[in-house]
This record gives C-alpha cells, sequence and structure tokens, in this order.
C-alpha cells in the first residue's frame, strides 16, 4: 500500500469522540485518502454524537456516510458487546476499493475485548477470509493510553471542542456517566 495517492483509501468508523477524531487528523496528516462512517444503533446518545461527527468531518472535509443499522444494540450498563466488531464488518460495505484500511479509535488501559490486540488480530484473520489480504483493519492509537491519545489531541489541535462523549445523550453533558469521568482526564494534569 502506498501513501498519499489513490492506491488504497482509509475508512474511519467515526463517533464524534476524541478517539475517533483524533483518528481522522492522523491519517489526514499521513496524506492519506479519508472517508468516515458514523452508525446510528439506537444509542442514547446518537444525535449529539452525529452532530459532532458532522462538525469533525467539516472540519476536515471529510465526506461522512451516516448509517442506520436498523435495529438497537443491547446495552449492559454502557457496555454493547460486539459494538466494535459489527461496526468493522458493517464498514466493509463502504469500501470503495478493494485495498482498503478501516481505522478504528481504540486504544491501551480498557477491560474489553474489542479494544485489544487480540482484537484487531481476529477481526483481521475473518477480514482475511473475506478480502484475501487487501483490507486491513488498523488502530493506530492500540498502544496508547487515553492519556496519549489526550496529548496526540492537544500537541495536533485536534478541535476537542467539536466531540462528544456523554453516554446520556443531552445537549449538556452529564458529568457522571463512565464517558464523562474518563474525559475529566483533559482537565487534570499528567502526571510527573
Amino acid at each position: 500500500m502506498t501513501k498519499g495517492n489513490s492506491t488504497y483509501s482509509v475508512l474511519i468508523l467515526l463517533s464524534g469522540g476524541v478517539d475517533s477524531s483524533a483518528l481522522v487528523h492522523y491519517h489526514i496528516s499521513q496524506g492519506e485518502k479519508v472517508e468516515a462512517v458514523f452508525f446510528d444503533y439506537g444509542q442514547k446518545s446518537h444525535k449529539q454524537e452525529l452532530l459532532s461527527a458532522q462538525k469533525i468531518s467539516n472540519h476536515y472535509g471529510v465526506k461522512l456516510h451516516h448509517k442506520k443499522l436498523g435495529f438497537k444494540l443491547c446495552d449492559y450498563d454502557g457496555e454493547y458487546f460486539c459494538r466494535n466488531g459489527l461496526f468493522i464488518l458493517a464498514g466493509c460495505g463502504f469500501l470503495e476499493k478493494p485495498i482498503s484500511l478501516i481505522s478504528i479509535g481504540i486504544h491501551s488501559g480498557t477491560p474489553y475485548y474489542d479494544s485489544s490486540p487480540n482484537f484487531i488480530n481476529d477481526t483481521q484473520t475473518m477480514l482475511d477470509g473475506y478480502f484475501g489480504g487487501t483490507t486491513r483493519v488498523i488502530a493506530p492509537f492500540l498502544d496508547y493510553s487515553k492519556r496519549q491519545v489526550y496529548e496526540y489531541v492537544f500537541n495536533y489541535q485536534v478541535p476537542i471542542q467539536l466531540t462528544y462523549s456523554c453516554e446520556l445523550g443531552e445537549k449538556e453533558p452529564c458529568g457522571y456517566c463512565l464517558s464523562c469521568i474518563d474525559r475529566r482526564l483533559l482537565n487534570e494534569p499528567a502526571p510527573s
């Protein structure tokens, strides 16, 4: 795969949150052709997340696909099992070229299987079965902690004010859900 020309494209799974918004900047800075997709899976926050995904896409001049999955994923106290796997497979339907990358904004430090190196490897095995190695799933921030993702956002001036992170979906974030608590890291000084 060659950077900076049309031999491959990158599809970013864009939620409108900090991690996936950082991916948009990352891939554009690599000179890659980028598109994004936002999935509405019946989450409470879909309206605010979509608004943020649209703002990020507009800011960077990236085409955004908005798709409703047509069914609601079950919410287990803020966790949606199989969500990332479903998004990657559904994202394959947007690939315009057989040689493509699907980029997902996961990072280290979480207990979830679908935020792990094993998940990326297992998913790649499945994609290899479908595409014979021409479509790859990548997670550029897989080895980053959440703090390191935030440092990336600050260092490269990713417009954090355009992002949204709250599981309740209110216009003003609640401040108490896991996503809001996680986002508080933005305002805390880094440990010395």
